[in-house]
């Protein structure tokens, strides 16, 4: 019987070799400025309770209303797969009384996240995603700091192409003068119906319409820039001071309203030329009142999500990753059964000392193991057999350049620990 093939769901990108090597420099490198910044990690599951995500993202997003991954589990309960992480790591640190410990929480975390949507370059049902939150302190400079350790990431990559983009979207009293307004200039506007709700549950949704014809209608809307109260001006022009300090390039884009219901304040995105449609790489703001809509304590946070799939492609368009693969320092050829003990045992050893060792497997002849050896970009290569173990040395080649040299094996290990350094070292 010839059972069918069972492809990959659609819409979801994988990384296999050697591409994956590719994704997961792209990962740590995004990671590091975090680690550097005292940010610890925290562990989440990829799926919540549903309510999490409508009550904390906001209904009127598209993520919400179109997008979420939502199914009943066996007990009956209503379950989402994560559709992004700020309101995970909220509900973990009001769930566990990290807000009454040390302020600000400063964590970090990665992996897959889930949105139903059109798959196409750079936007895929499962995505991947570093991400950073400091809740607890409402400082202006540590949003600077945040958004200083997104675009270091992207400096990481050794990308260029990038801007950043940043606004303000303000405190409760500037959006709630704005709303006026805005209620006004959008009640002339010709809405069908779903537009016309999603307005009214929050109207800022209407400048993140992507079709031209809304695009067009809210050209001329009041922006909340426009509305901001005496301290929500006072912080940003500190956090554009503080970038400013850094040397961090910025543009402030007064219609950015970002897709999530919960931003208030600082609010940025960082945008890729090189990508088409699909620019935004990355971006975050505060979020004061999402801790208390969870049923935490009115503190105030400030995070990032960082696109790992499209800074990778960023990468890829700018020609910036490294084209180094998995190569080992030593090959190790067995010839008998004895010898693949010994070479088991061998490389155990070594890899303990962080040498990297690959196994010839498979009995292949000598030939043919040799080739794989060259191809392998091994540094040395021996070979193992019931001659070298009986006299207890083997030879040791140096496959840059074919030099060869006899090695007692109770002294290959201290041989290339040395050998490996050395060359290191030039």
């Amino acid at each position: 019987m010839k059972f069918e093939k069972i492809q990959a769901p659609k819409g979801v990108r994988e990384y296999l070799p050697p591409e994956s090597s590719a994704f997961e420099w792209v990962r740590e490198q995004l990671i590091a400025p975090a680690k550097a910044a005292g940010y610890t990690l925290m562990e989440l599951p990829v799926f919540e309770d549903t309510n999490l995500f409508t009550r904390g993202v906001g209904e009127s997003t598209d993520v919400v209303s179109k997008e979420m991954y939502t199914f009943e589990d066996r007990g009956g309960r209503s379950i989402t797969l994560r559709p992004e992480g700020t309101a995970g790591v909220m509900r973990a640190v009001i769930e566990a009384n990290l807000d009454r410990g040390q302020l600000p929480v400063k964590v970090w975390y990665s992996g897959q996240f889930f949105r139903a949507e059109r798959p196409q370059a750079g936007r895929y049902r499962q995505f991947y995603q570093v991400g950073i939150e400091a809740i607890g302190v409402d400082d202006p400079a540590l949003d600077a700091e945040v958004i200083a350790i997104a675009d270091q990431g992207f400096k990481n990559l050794g990308l260029k192409n990038y801007r950043l983009d940043i606004t303000s979207l303000g405190d409760a009293a500037s959006r709630a003068a704005h709303r006026v307004d805005l209620m006004k200039f959008i009640g002339q506007l010709d809405l069908d119906e779903a537009t016309k709700e999603r307005a009214s549950i929050n109207p800022l949704r209407l400048f993140d319409d992507k079709r031209p014809q809304m695009q067009s209608a809210m050209a001329k809307a009041p922006l909340l820039l426009d509305y901001l109260s005496e301290e929500s001006r006072a912080n940003f022009d500190r956090v554009k001071e503080y970038l400013t300090v850094m040397g961090i390039a910025f543009v402030v884009n007064p219609r950015m309203v970002r897709g999530l219901d919960y931003y208030t304040g600082t609010t940025f995105e960082f945008v890729h030329s090189d990508l088409g449609a699909q620019s935004g790489i990355g971006g975050g703001g505060r979020y004061d009142g999402l801790m208390e809509i969870l049923g935490g304590q009115t503190l105030s946070g400030i995070g990032f999500g960082l696109g790992v799939d499209r800074a990778l492609l960023a990468a890829v368009a700018e020609g910036t990753v490294p084209g180094e693969e998995f190569s080992s320092d030593l090959f190790i050829i067995p010839l008998g059964d004895e010898a693949k003990s010994s070479a088991l045992r061998m490389a155990q050893e070594l890899r303990a000392r962080s040498i990297r060792i690959e196994i010839a497997f498979g009995d292949r002849a000598l030939k043919g193991a040799m080739k794989a050896a060259d191809k392998s970009g091994a540094r040395y290569v021996i070979v193992l057999g019931d001659a070298e173990l009986a006299a207890g040395e083997v030879e040791l080649k140096r496959m840059s350049d074919g030099v060869i040299s006899s090695v007692k094996i109770e002294q290959l290990k201290s041989t290339l620990i040395e050998a490996l350094s050395l060359t290191t070292l030039n």
